[in-house]
């Protein structure tokens, strides 16, 4: 896109499936770890966002939430639970700090794997995306601010966590677009912020705030 490209919010409908893997314990876990398609990986360290967008899950993520439930290992789920998933610019370097948090503690547990109770087995997913437009477009800066407001949470998390990570972009797709448009300084703003501590209503309410802050003339 160039400078002169209005912003077209998208949406996105996800199909999820089994992958046919399950992990009774953290040896067979940490196997599928390595084997999983990054898909999997993406879905399970990022679906409690979505899920619970009204809310902050207490563990972000569905491997602490499983080692803490399941297995009891509160020391490995808080691990996991602490990952800074902003220091990654890749599924890959995501995956290598689990599989390392996980290898570290399978390696210094003394005795036999804890294994989970019948019925409770990690099944690793995955989920493959449709994106399609929401209709709403912004040709404009203050536009695009306004036209936030419009979106859907799900649009808002497409834009800003699957566009980030899972496409391997150096930022969000608000930032790029503010960028071009030579709003620099918005786009550092916005890239500030961590979305990881905040539901997503939380996560627009602060986009929104930051340009109706410069552009508070134009409303």
């Amino acid at each position: 896109m160039n400078s002169e490209d209005p912003f077209i919010f998208s949406t996105e409908w996800r199909l999820v499936s089994l992958t046919g893997r399950k992990a009774r314990n953290l040896e067979e876990l940490l196997k599928h770890l390595k084997e999983v398609t990054g898909s999997s990986i993406f879905y399970h360290t990022h679906q409690q966002y979505l899920a619970h967008h009204f809310e902050k899950p207490t563990f972000h993520n569905d491997f602490s939430i499983w080692v803490s439930h399941a297995l009891l290992e509160e020391r490995l789920a808080e691990q996991l639970a602490s990952i800074d998933l902003l220091a990654f610019s890749s599924i890959r370097q995501l995956r290598d700090a689990i599989i390392q948090l996980v290898e570290d503690f399978v390696t210094g547990a003394r005795g036999r794997p804890r294994e989970c109770p019948p019925g409770q087995e990690f099944y690793f997913c995955e989920a493959q995306s449709f994106v399609m437009p929401t209709g709403v477009v912004a040709a404009t800066v203050p536009e695009f601010f306004e036209a936030l407001k419009l979106v859907s949470n799900t649009s808002v998390y497409f834009h800003f966590f699957e566009a980030r990570l899972r496409l391997e972009r150096p930022d969000n797709d608000f930032s790029q677009w503010l960028v071009r448009h030579g709003e620099t300084d918005l786009a550092n703003a916005i890239d500030r912020i961590n979305p990881y501590v905040l539901t997503l209503d939380e996560l627009k309410s602060q986009i929104v705030r930051i340009g109706h802050e410069t552009y508070a003339h134009a409303w």
